[in-house]
């Protein structure tokens, strides 16, 4: 399958989270107003960018290993290795995932995204989860919404101000699993840092929504859902063990929860 044409051209003028997700995670996919920025924030964006990306591998391994094969992945940002279907459809090799971004760049990516084993499926859309029914209509010509999906919304809320009802989007998107699907959420907070540290302007002065959050912000998420245990927390380990001595900043909640 192809991934379709841009709606839009790269705009290389204004910096986009994609791409200073990828430059934080050492990729080269981003320009010099991307680099710009993140020269400006502070060390702990890095941090976050790697403790995110660990999480992100950990998750969708233990989600794979528990039985479920179909995935939407909304805000998969530009491909690094190991993407999503590569962790996936190595455990599954007949997992099906639909890939969605609101960023061209990440289009131009999209044929790295779409090798899938032959046995699987991988699609891409670029779509605005603000659309939340865009994208749930073309996910449900290629995953059966009848059994369960995992719906992957890593490292994406915190994008989304206060104003652009970010729980009312993931309560559409949620509504519409089978029981016995999974959300799996990280989201930036605030909560362990110092004043000097949760500086966020740098985000806001460059024209992008940054919107970090409690725990209690992040629990209305999970709401009506069942967490997996070890619950909503900032270093989420399952079947692997947690490294010990871990002094790094926390920086993220996260969690995965099935739903009812």
């Amino acid at each position: 399958m192809t991934a379709g044409t841009p709606k839009s051209q790269v705009d290389t003028s204004k910096p986009h989270p994609a791409r200073i997700y990828d430059y934080l995670l050492g990729g080269k996919d981003n320009y010099p107003v991307d680099q710009a920025l993140a020269s400006r924030l502070t060390d702990e964006a890095r941090e976050g960018a790697r403790q995110n990306r660990a999480f992100m591998q950990r998750a969708v391994g233990w989600v794979a290993r528990s039985g479920i094969d179909q995935f939407l992945d909304i805000g998969t940002g530009i491909p690094t290795a190991p993407n999503l279907h590569q962790i996936v459809q190595e455990i599954d090799p007949k997992a099906r995932i639909v890939y969605t971004d609101n960023d061209p760049i990440v289009l131009r990516h999209a044929e790295a995204l779409l090798i899938s084993t032959p046995e699987g499926v991988t699609n891409y859309i670029e779509a605005d989860v603000r659309e939340p029914e865009v994208i749930l209509d073309h996910a449900r010509t290629l995953l059966d919404f009848d059994r369960p999906v995992a719906l992957s919304l890593i490292a994406l809320m915190h994008f989304i101000p206060d104003e652009d009802d970010p729980y009312g989007i993931t309560r559409t998107l949620i509504d519409a699993l089978a029981p016995g699907s999974l959300l799996v959420l990280s989201h930036l907070t605030g909560d362990f840092l110092t004043e000097e540290q949760n500086k966020i302007d740098a985000y806001r002065s460059s024209g992008i929504n940054l919107r970090p959050r409690s725990r209690a912000e992040v629990e209305r998420f999970f709401e009506g859902l069942d967490l997996v245990e070890p619950g909503l927390v900032t270093r989420w380990y399952k079947d692997t063990p947690a490294p010990e001595n871990d002094t790094s900043t926390e920086l993220l909640y996260a969690g995965i929860a099935y739903v009812r």
